[in-house]
């Protein structure tokens, strides 16, 4: 069947019974892969990484993505509400404004903090 997506043994490329746990020609556990995937999101996100990276502080890099989550925010406010009128207009505008400010507000609190911070301890 065209567009179903079949998975297949890592360690043999045979592909997996619909619904078996297991490959039927090498045995290899199919949740092992799944859980390799897992890991290497865990990756992307560990903060430990981001922070060693950047040079911040918990704190800042906190306000960092808080402040990118904002500004996210604001552009998708833009695109998910249509306008019929210019008072819709005027609302979504007011939105993307409120979401900017908190987005300025994180950034300024997370310079402000590694202002504070010091230099990283080693």
């Amino acid at each position: 069947m065209p567009g179903i997506q079949t998975e297949s043994c890592v360690r043999c490329g045979t592909e997996y019974v619909v619904g078996s746990r297991f490959c039927h020609v090498c045995g290899t556990e199919r949740a092992a892969q799944t859980a390799v995937r897992r890991l290497q999101w865990t990756r992307l996100l560990n903060i430990q990484r981001l922070q060693d990276r950047l040079g911040l502080q918990l704190a800042s890099v906190i306000a960092l993505s808080a402040g990118m989550l904002c500004t996210l925010a604001a552009i998708g406010t833009g695109l998910v509400y249509t306008t019929a009128t210019v008072l819709d207009w005027q609302a979504v505008q007011v939105w993307r404004i409120e979401w900017l400010l908190a987005a300025i507000a994180a950034f300024l609190a997370g310079i402000l903090l590694k202002a504070a911070g010091g230099p990283k301890p080693e």
